[in-house]
C-alpha cells in the first residue's frame, strides 16, 4: 500500500468507487453520507455502468477507509478502483 492507493488525493480527478448501489435514490444516499467527511468536496455519480460508480472529489487527503466506512453506515459497499490494469 502507498499513500496514492489508501488516499483520496485532493484535485480535479478524484478517486472513482464501485459500489453496489442499485438506483438513483441509493446513490443519492451515498452521497450526502460522503459529503459529510471533512476534506470532500464533491461526489460525482455514474449510474450510467453496472456496477455503478461514485467519484469523490477532495480538497484535502482523505482516507479511503473513511469514504468506505460512512457509505457502509448507509448500507452499502463500495471499492476503490485501481489505478492501472494489471
Amino acid at each position: 500500500m502507498n499513500i496514492i492507493s489508501e488516499n483520496v488525493i485532493p484535485g480535479d480527478h478524484g478517486k472513482i468507487f464501485e459500489t453496489n448501489a442499485k438506483d438513483q435514490s441509493e446513490l443519492e444516499q451515498i452521497k450526502k453520507a460522503v459529503l459529510r467527511i471533512e476534506g470532500v468536496s464533491d461526489v460525482l455519480l455514474n449510474n450510467e455502468i453496472f456496477p455503478r460508480e461514485i467519484t469523490v472529489l477532495t480538497s484535502a487527503f482523505v482516507n479511503v477507509t473513511e469514504v468506505e466506512a460512512a457509505v457502509h453506515e448507509e448500507g452499502f459497499h463500495v471499492l476503490p478502483k485501481t489505478l492501472f490494469h494489471l
